[in-house]
């Protein structure tokens, strides 16, 4: 299969938290090209976004453990490993210090996140990051376990910080919160845009804000808001973001090429 029109792409959802709209959900990420990269939470999350992604060619899935079921987790982590070689991408992993509010976890969060930033630095993988709270530790980390290819996911962080990701050559997802925050509108602007990204975060990224889930087609919302703030067309902003992908993917995980 190869890509023969323009695609849109979604680098982070959860396809496994949809549930009977599954069905729908896969029929409009395909009607519409959206290739969407489907984050995990725990292993449990993971074998669920493989088998939805064995249903569409459009979807990858990539195996994580969020840093909310770290603390689960910490004492398991050889048990990663085999879905950590399968994983074409390692994500959802990072640290959040903001909405856990427990610091007990803090430990386990730190211990998980660094044995995946081991396991991407030897495997050469990018990291789909989750960085709430803790944006200066996890770009430090990054730069202690040498990580050469990361999708900061969602950023709201500092701008300081912000542009020291960009200076690491970081790539930023930018979502729906983009139509709500202003806070968000800068970061976007400071992005530079062949570092940018877009996203959903569905079924659950736009349900923070109209209490529903979103749908695939979202992204085009999202692409449309972008373009607003870069001042630029919608056309362009997905094509920035097709270009942008294929360099950081740098053709080697066996999904279709782009004409």
């Amino acid at each position: 299969m190869q890509w023969k029109v323009k695609i849109l792409i979604d680098a982070h959802v959860h396809l496994d938290s949809y549930s009977d709209e599954i069905d729908s959900v896969l029929e409009e990420i395909s009607k519409h090209r959206i290739l969407t990269i489907s984050n995990s939470m725990d292993i449990s999350s993971y074998e669920r976004n493989v088998e939805i992604g064995s249903a569409c060619d459009f979807v990858i899935p990539t195996f994580g453990i969020h840093p909310w079921n770290a603390h689960n987790y910490a004492d398991q982590l050889n048990n990663f490993d085999k879905y950590i070689e399968q994983s074409p991408m390692i994500g959802e992993i990072g640290l959040d210090y903001y909405f856990d509010e427990d610091p007990a976890h803090y430990p386990a969060q730190r211990k998980v996140f660094k044995y995946f930033l081991q396991a991407a630095k030897d495997q050469d993988k990018i990291v789909n990051l989750h960085t709430k709270g803790a944006e200066r530790e996890v770009l430090n980390l990054l730069k202690q376990y040498e990580i050469r290819r990361a999708i900061v996911h969602w950023y709201s962080g500092p701008m300081d910080v912000l542009h020291e990701f960009v200076d690491f050559d970081a790539y930023f997802t930018v979502g729906v919160e983009l139509t709500f925050s202003d806070h968000i509108k800068a970061v976007a602007k400071e992005i530079p845009r062949n570092r940018l990204l877009t996203e959903t975060d569905n079924p659950g990224g736009m349900k923070w804000f109209t209490g529903k889930p979103g749908m695939p087609l979202l992204i085009s919302d999202v692409v449309r808001d972008l373009a607003k703030v870069k001042n630029t067309t919608p056309d362009t902003i997905i094509k920035t973001v097709d270009s942008n992908f294929a360099q950081l993917i740098e053709r080697e995980l066996g999904y279709p090429q782009h004409t």
